[in-house]
């Protein structure tokens, strides 16, 4: 039996030129995982991260502060979804430079249509996402079969992955609603983690935040 950790990133830089790097805030919050790791006396056998920069950065510094010695391997299929394109395709009233509630409102409508399967140019359907994150948990679970795994990727993936594990063999669950309600609260460096069993993935917890508890100012959603 072996346990998943799914990490979502640290603060990306939300508004910077290159919004895929880590904050100084989140360089933080990785490393307080990590250290919360190592006080814990978590380890892992194996590091797994997306091919975003964000992905990479957490990784390394959370990797680091734990005393982490695996070499990673990059997933793509651990990557979040285009949601710039998804905002880019979705008409609005909004100005260029939509306040953070109006940001909101827009993310969550685009979204929404998104899921609805709007007829829009989207870089990557709702479909073709949850498929491709289905098939990285599904390799992310046999690497498991040998050891724990640590996954770094971003509050999409993390979500659905968690959809998918309390959704298995439910008759007529809403998964993409499900999906929406965990993606909506998911914190940066936030800790979830899975079990990996002769019956298959199950969650152990979702959206673990205590490394931040004690530091005031460290939470953050975006």
């Amino acid at each position: 039996m072996g346990q998943i950790l799914l990490v979502r990133h640290g603060q990306a830089s939300f508004g910077s030129d290159d919004y895929d790097a880590l904050s100084p805030l989140g360089f933080e919050q990785s490393r307080l995982l990590g250290a919360g790791l190592a006080q814990r006396l978590i380890s892992v056998d194996r590091i797994v991260h997306g091919t975003m920069r964000r992905h990479r950065e957490t990784a390394e510094t959370c990797a680091a502060a734990a005393g982490w010695t695996a070499e990673p391997s990059v997933d793509a299929g651990w990557d979040e979804f285009d949601f710039l394109s998804v905002l880019a395709v979705h008409p609005h009233e909004y100005g260029p430079e939509p306040t953070k509630a109006e940001f909101q409102k827009l993310f969550e409508a685009a979204t929404a249509a998104w899921i609805e399967g709007a007829d829009r140019p989207y870089a990557e359907t709702f479909a073709g996402f949850t498929e491709r994150v289905d098939a990285a948990l599904e390799r992310t679970a046999a690497l498991a079969a040998d050891g724990d795994v640590a996954v770094f990727s971003s509050g999409g993936p993390v979500a659905w992955a968690v959809a998918q594990v309390l959704a298995d063999g439910g008759d007529g669950i809403d998964r993409a609603h499900l999906w929406t309600r965990l993606n909506r609260m998911a914190v940066n460096s936030a800790l979830t983690r899975l079990i990996r069993g002769a019956r298959g993935v199950n969650l152990l917890s979702y959206n673990e935040q205590s490394h931040l508890d004690a530091v005031p100012g460290t939470l953050s959603y975006r």
